[in-house]
């Protein structure tokens, strides 16, 4: 016995000094956001847009995996403001999530909040956008993630990083365009450029002499670190004739795999390796539509970088003049590239899989059509055969409540806020991926939470439907990564498709592509207290509704329960 107890001193000895070493090597970074209108030039005309210090893109923070971040937003624009750090797994700490009526009430014009959070075993890209209207249109920026001092990456260290945000640029107010689209029901007008780092690039008016450029050296290897901030496009990016080595998503490490093309949904990111092998010169980076949509308008422009070798000659040292090399793109409507692409995938090791399920959940995800009100004008149902556009989960149109958050409502037991009954299955079973029935277009709106015990394991089947258009969905949950153990086509049958899990090596991620027509299949266990939003990052499907979020019980003891609110959180 006392030699057991000696052993458990030593072991506790050990831990608390590896703790404290770790603790010690972390650092806090503060930052002040200023949201702001500022004067933005794009395709020959100035607007007003919302920006974080000026900047557009934002800032890009840079942390170690460990590090504490504390970001002060003070609003000084004239539309309230939240700020979501993507990917995050913000453990115990929900009050810093950021997104507008679920963990926090939004920071009014002319208020403040201090974002505190430790970024605990996460490594790689992640990002940071607003989370209240479609302010992220302009609202957004990196967030890298070292690894800790003294350990390395576990691939050959890169000669120099680029982070290469993706974007979506309205030749208007974005708040205005989705106004206008929930006043007629009908679907928002499309963009009018893509971006790479705030610019269009060359195929686009008044844009060539911003054109982003990405230095390179013949011989090096850089690392690409590649967002899809874009608010409802996923996107292909490619590099003229090189070759990308995929190292990462998600800040999480995955086996390396070579490609040519990217595919990233909204909310994603990809980090790659790019070898400057190729004979000296200027090569375009390109990013263009992912449509899978069908017959629905989108923007089929495309924007261009420059990967531009240092060591290239140009006539009378005049770069500009040299034509850069554009890759072959993929037409807009490749699901079969997109489908090799993510099925590429693979941790970079065995992984500790969840089994032995505790909740097992079927979500149906896709469009639907509101019959228009008795009481409303013809030009307030201008969606197809005089209806207002809508979207699901599981048949309910998720409703942000108004006067509290949800987590302030959980945390306070504040009655009449939410409920607790989303159901765990489809409401009627039908063929979701064949010739819908009209009765089952319109859902049931409600604010409608599904409630888990603290450690329970947790797997969710997310099924496309085609009610009104099968399509694409880059399906994120806050406050988790979780392992994509499967996707397919047509119809998910558990007697069929069971035998395609990958349960050894899945990818972790924090935002899945559910397969146009299709499914995926994903993996966690509920070890995150709070209230954590479930949606499709396209912003007009969380405008229509496809949304729903997870009640996430306390756990035992104060490790495993949610902090207390901070004295700073925006009143509603």
């Amino acid at each position: 016995m006392e030699i057991f107890k000696k052993f458990s001193f030593i072991v506790i000895g050990i831990f608390l000094v590896i703790c404290s070493v770790l603790s010690a090597n972390a650092e806090v970074h503060r930052h002040r956001f200023v949201i702001e209108a500022t004067k933005v030039k794009r395709l020959c005309k100035t607007h007003n847009s919302i920006t974080v210090n000026g900047m557009f893109p934002g800032p890009n923070l840079e942390i170690n995996n460990g590090d504490t971040l504390e970001v002060l937003v003070v609003n000084k624009a004239r539309y309230n403001v939240t700020i979501h750090w993507h990917g995050v797994r913000q453990m115990r700490t929900g009050w810093a999530d950021g997104p507008e009526f679920v963990t926090q009430c939004p920071i009014r014009p002319g208020g403040s909040y201090t974002y505190r959070f430790t970024v605990q075993g996460q490594e790689g890209t992640l990002w940071w956008h607003a989370h209240s209207s479609w302010l992220r249109a302009t609202v957004y920026g990196a967030l890298i993630i070292r690894p800790r001092d003294g350990e390395s990456y576990p691939f050959p260290k890169p000669k120099r990083e680029t982070p290469i945000l993706l974007g979506e640029w309205w030749d208007a107010n974005p708040i205005d365009v989705v106004r206008e689209a929930t006043r007629t029901g009908a679907a928002p007008n499309v963009s009018d450029a893509y971006t790479i780092n705030g610019q269009p690039g060359d195929l686009y008016k008044c844009s060539s002499k911003e054109t982003t450029i990405v230095p390179i050296d013949s011989g090096e290897t850089n690392l690409l670190r590649v967002i899809n901030a874009a608010l409802n496009q996923p996107l292909f990016f490619k590099v003229a004739n090189h070759k990308l080595t995929v190292v990462g998503a998600d800040a999480s490490y995955v086996k390396p795999f070579t490609t040519s093309v990217l595919m990233l949904g909204p909310g994603q990111t990809t980090d790659v390796l790019i070898r400057a092998d190729q004979t000296p010169s200027r090569y375009y980076m390109a990013a263009l539509a992912y449509q899978s949509a069908q017959n629905a308008p989108f923007d089929n422009t495309t924007t261009t970088a420059i990967l531009e070798y240092k060591s290239v000659t140009c006539a009378a040292k005049n770069c500009k003049a040299t034509t850069p090399v554009m890759p072959s793109l993929p037409a807009y409507n490749d699901t079969n590239t997109v489908t090799t692409f993510s099925q590429s995938f693979r941790s970079r090791q065995k992984v500790e899989v969840p089994t032995d399920i505790d909740e097992s959940l079927f979500f149906t995800v896709g469009l639907g059509l509101n019959n228009c009100p008795p009481n409303f004008r013809k030009r307030r149902c201008q969606g197809p055969n005089g209806t207002r556009f809508t979207a699901s989960m599981n048949n309910v149109s998720f409703v942000l409540p108004r006067n509290f958050s949800l987590l302030q409502a959980h945390q306070q037991g504040i009655p009449g806020v939410f409920t607790t009954d989303f159901p765990g299955t489809p409401p009627v079973k039908f063929d979701y991926t064949g010739n819908v029935s009209r009765s089952l277009f319109q859902p049931v709106p409600g604010t409608k939470l599904y409630k888990l015990k603290y450690g329970s394991r947790v797997q969710i089947v997310i099924q496309d439907t085609s009610i009104v258009t099968p399509e694409n969905h880059p399906i994120h949950l806050h406050g988790y990564d979780f392992y994509i153990i499967a996707e397919g086509f047509g119809n998910f049958n558990p007697k069929r498709d069971t035998s395609k899990f990958n349960l050894v090596d899945p990818p972790l991620r924090n935002t899945v592509g559910v397969p146009v027509n299709g499914w995926a299949v994903i993996r966690f266990v509920a070890d995150n207290p709070g209230v954590w939003l479930m949606h499709c990052h396209l912003d007009v499907h969380i405008n229509w509704g496809l949304a729903m979020a997870f009640l996430v019980e306390n756990g035992v003891g104060e490790l495993q329960t949610i902090q207390p609110p901070p004295s700073d959180l925006p009143l509603c």
